[in-house]
């Protein structure tokens, strides 16, 4: 998995369902992608407004997700807020313990897929703005195959692992640019 001081943990069905909202799932994105902004600057980005921008921040802050930061700051009296972790994770077993911890973690994912939807989109709606070559490099795909437990967890590790090595390797390269990536496994149990 990745470096535990990049993940936040998350054990607490409260936390989970603060960051669920939509607004602060984008807040949060956006101040990883872009690092310390002010409520209005993040307004401006995500096109709502500040004072719904703030309050949201607040919320993130009380719950651990972000915190005030100094930089970037052009004036004592400014609040710039910064992500505290890169990534966010939990625990499947300890949530569903819980009703609330259920719908919290049933939260999360309906939001990650609507990330997704809106990032297909925009890649739809921007193809023609695009190299051709990471046109050809961006996609989606799908497999539905036979696995062990441990050869799921086995993958997560692996994938992770792998994606840490090239985050870091691309670092510095002139050529990368922000991508958004998506993961998932579920066993897929009768349907009917």
């Amino acid at each position: 998995m990745t470096d535990p001081r990049q993940e936040r943990r998350v054990s607490d069905p409260a936390d989970l369902k603060a960051v669920a909202h939509p607004l602060r799932v984008r807040l949060l994105a956006a101040l990883r992608e872009h690092g310390p902004a002010t409520a209005t600057e993040l307004a401006r980005l995500l096109d709502t407004e500040s004072g719904s921008t703030s309050y949201h921040l607040r919320v993130l802050a009380r719950h651990g997700f972000v915190t005030e930061s100094a930089l970037g700051r052009r004036h004592p009296r400014e609040r710039r807020w910064a992500a505290v972790h890169l990534t966010t994770g939990w625990s499947n077993t300890e949530l569903s313990a819980s009703d609330a911890g259920r719908q919290a973690a049933a939260m999360m994912r309906r939001r990650q897929v609507e990330v997704l939807v809106g990032d297909v989109e925009h890649f739809e709606a921007h193809l023609d703005d695009l190299d051709p070559e990471w046109v050809e490099a961006a996609g989606i795909g799908d497999v539905v195959t036979r696995l062990s437990r441990s050869s799921v967890a086995e993958l997560w590790d692996r994938f992770y692992a792998h994606l840490d090595e090239l985050r870091a390797r691309d670092e510095a390269d002139p050529t990368a640019v922000t991508v958004s990536i998506v993961v998932a496994g579920f066993p897929r149990t009768e349907r009917r």
